[in-house]
Formats: C-alpha cells, structure tokens, sequence
C-alpha cells in the first residue's frame, strides 16, 4: 500500500524520524515517501504529532533521529542557503492562515516575492493579482485587511501566499479546520484542482473525513509514534486498526470517494 519508492518520481522521503520531547516520544521510527503529483492526507489522534512532523519536514523543528529528503534535498544536513534555496521550492499555509493582521492581503502575498526573489517592485502588483485569481478570489480582495475576511477567505488567501512562488509541493496543516462545510468543501476542491491542473504534488494535516472522501489520493495514518496504515481511503477504512475504525465510523453509509 505505501505510495512509492526512492526513484525520480519521489518529491519527500521520510526514514526513521524519531521526535522527543523529554521524556516523552512522539514519533518513534515514522517512514513513508511521496510521489509526485499526489494529494496524500496525513491523519491521526490527537497528540500524535501530526503538524510537528510537517515542521521536521520543512525544517523548522529538528528531529530527534532519522532523516528527511525534500526535493532532493537532506533537509538536516544542509547549509543555510541549500534551505533557502529549497524553500522557495514548497508552499506552506499554516493552522487559520497565519496571515500577518497589520498588513493588506495583497502585502501578505508579496511577502515570499520580497523575501526570495529579487524582482522589481513594480512586477509584484501583477502577480499578486494572479496568485489571487489562483485562489479564486477577485482583485480587489487585496486590498482588504485580514481581519475583514470570512475564515474561508483568509484561506484562500494563506493559499495565494503560499502558491506564491510556484512551488513543486505544498503543504497544508488542518486546512479546513474552523470552516462552514461550504466553504471547507469549496476549498478543497480548488485544491484538487490546482494539484490536477499544476501537477502540484500535496500534503495535508487533515482530520476532516470529508476532505479524504473527496480529494484525496492517499492516506497516512500516524499512530502510537508510528505509521500503522498508508493506502487509498478504502484500503486504510479496510486496515481494521482500532482507531481507524472509529474515524471512519462517521463515514455516511453512501458515502465514497468522487472528484
């Protein structure tokens, strides 16, 4: 059932990661690759580490152990300018955003162009406006300050920012979570859309069931500090681990994966 091997086609290997906080382990041996092109959703009970492994993934939380390859890249064992040069390679939209409340949507989204590229002020503005209509939102959003937005509107917009600098994969922490089903469904369908349309290969901290229903190719299951499932949803559902079980018993009895 794991989605793939260390070839070409591999964008993220994870070997062996091992996350202690004192004395307390909460990963304790986590491994699994992504291939490129994949929506995969990673989910787990509370307190299993779901977004702190995200973060050892991207390198801002160190691990204990074990190793990380991102794009090709040993994200533990490299220098400070291979890690700036391989963040300009993924997106990253945070839990609610993160978005920066003292500044417009449009500001925000310049952020990644300022930081990682040196690109003349005056082109900025219009690839704004672009990443924005990315995100399905209309040009004037921004101007608008963050807190003016609907919660499925910032999203939206952590998403432009984070589309921001054409990245190869992109990595989602509990995306939908605090949104009306409206709006956490519409979110997840421009985001099935961008990886179909973009060949955008993404990672999702889920625990929304609809969200695996719907999107996703791939499922993780992080559990006990470590991976005890990883398939498609029906191969996961069928894996008959106790906590698995429970997840998808709010599963509606009609209810199956569609695009």
């Amino acid at each position: 059932m794991n989605g793939g091997g260390a070839d070409g086609d591999t964008v993220l290997q994870v070997d062996g990661i091992v996350t202690r906080f004192g004395a307390t382990t909460v990963h304790d041996g986590v491994s699994f690759d992504v291939r490129r092109g994949q929506v995969v959703a990673l989910i787990g009970g509370s307190g299993t580490g779901k977004s702190v492994l995200v973060r050892e993934i991207i390198g801002l939380l160190r691990p204990s152990a074990g190793t990380v390859r991102l794009l090709g890249v040993d994200v533990w064992s490299s220098g400070v300018g291979e890690l700036s040069r391989l963040r300009r390679r993924f997106g990253m939209l945070f839990q609610d955003g993160a978005l920066f409340s003292s500044l417009t949507v449009a500001e925000n989204i310049a952020v990644p162009f300022r930081e990682h590229t040196a690109l003349p002020a005056d082109l900025i503005p219009p690839l704004v406006g672009f990443k924005l209509s990315l995100a399905g939102l209309p040009p004037e959003t921004g101007e608008k300050m963050p807190a003016e937005l609907s919660g499925g509107m910032r999203q939206r917009v952590a998403l432009a920012r984070a589309l921001a600098l054409e990245p190869e994969i992109l990595f989602l922490d509990e995306p939908t979570s605090g949104l009306d089903p409206i709006s956490a469904r519409a979110f997840d369908r421009l985001v099935r859309v961008l990886s179909d349309a973009l060949g955008l290969t993404v990672f999702i901290v889920t625990h929304d069931l609809d969200t695996l229903l719907s999107i996703v190719d791939r499922v993780i299951v992080l559990s006990g500090g470590r991976v005890i499932a990883d398939g498609t949803v029906d191969e996961v559902e069928r894996s008959g681990d106790p906590w698995v079980r429970d997840y998808f018993s709010a599963r509606a009895p009609a209810g199956k994966k569609g695009n």
